[in-house]
């Protein structure tokens, strides 16, 4: 556990070779925790892998799934300071960065402000967290899903379609998806746990319904979660997406060139309805060491494909 400060310990653990290539893997979600399974990707006698849970999930402290917990510690700036902190700790100088979706975006903002301390990048259902990826995910992609979208709109109580005064992004329904995932972070926060209960199942079920056509799906990968995990979830996630992570809209992309260097490799299903390519391919355009493979059979949570294609990535990097 590291004191990372603010009163949170953030879990991590090390594995492989101590003396093999440094490595950490960086969590979606946000809020979803390390997948230990992950593990596997990586040839223990090449790599020193890392894995941490980022503030509140998994196994670090305290839990967002209480509501207690102050989640105004828990921004991007808290989790960029906490990767160099883990860093500094371990005594790595600098190492490969590899993780998908929300992972992808810390990465990015990671390496941005850090791109000393990046070997490479390995980045998968690439996202930047953008307030027009966000209004696409809670709203545009309704189109496609537009029962199930209204039932989410419902959960928040927005039940009838009306303009908000947030961010424009009436991106379905006319519906402003700020206002939608602003009122699903306040009643993931209400003091009535049925309040909080309901408010986080009816996400879950939004987050299922967009991966429902998924080639590479499993049973409610969302709702299927353990009834903490998914509370400390939906909350980090609403608390991060109401406000556009803190990062002013764009700024991954207009400062990529600082990534300049550090060669990239940038996985993206075809059929990603939740995080379009085209963010991957405005990625890979503006970064000069990037490359973009783009799978036609894969979605948002990969394919036999592009599991193929990123292990056999890493298989190389290890080797040099």
């Amino acid at each position: 556990m590291l004191d990372v400060g603010d009163g949170n310990l953030v879990y991590w653990e090390a594995c492989g070779n101590p003396q093999g290539k440094p490595a950490v893997v960086v969590h979606g979600g946000p809020g979803s925790g390390r997948a230990p399974g992950i593990r596997r990707w990586f040839d223990p006698e090449r790599y020193r892998l890392v894995l941490f849970d980022q503030r509140g999930c998994g196994r670090s402290t305290p839990h967002a799934s209480d509501p207690a917990t102050d989640l105004s510690v828990n921004t991007t700036e808290h989790l960029i300071a906490d990767m160099e902190l883990l860093r500094a700790r371990l005594g790595i100088d600098r190492w490969l960065l590899f993780g998908g979706s929300w992972g992808s975006t810390l990465i990015l903002a990671y390496a941005e402000r850090h791109p000393e301390r990046a070997s490479e990048i390995v980045l998968s259902g690439v996202t930047t967290t953008r307030r027009a990826e966000i209004d696409w995910l809670y709203g545009g992609v309704g189109r496609f899903f537009p029962e199930a979208w209204e039932r989410f709109r419902a959960g928040a109580g927005l039940h009838e379609a009306r303009a908000g005064a947030g961010r424009g992004g009436r991106a379905c329904g006319d519906v402003d998806t700020g206002e939608l995932v602003g009122a699903y972070a306040r009643l993931v926060s209400d003091p009535d746990p049925d309040v909080r209960d309901r408010a986080t199942e009816d996400w879950c079920a939004w987050e299922d319904a967009v991966l429902s056509m998924e080639p590479k799906g499993v049973p409610a990968p969302f709702t299927g979660r353990p009834s903490a995990a998914r509370r400390a979830l939906v909350r980090i996630a609403t608390h991060y997406f109401a406000h556009g992570a803190w990062l002013p809209e764009g700024a991954l992309l207009r400062d990529a060139g600082r990534l300049a260097g550090i060669p990239g490799m940038l996985f993206h299903g075809r059929l990603d309805l939740g995080s379009p390519v085209h963010t991957a391919w405005e990625l890979a355009r503006a970064w000069p060491d990037a490359r973009l493979v783009v799978t036609d059979t894969g979605g948002h949570l990969g394919s036999a494909a592009m599991d193929e294609q990123e292990l056999a990535t890493l298989d190389a990097l290890a080797r040099g």
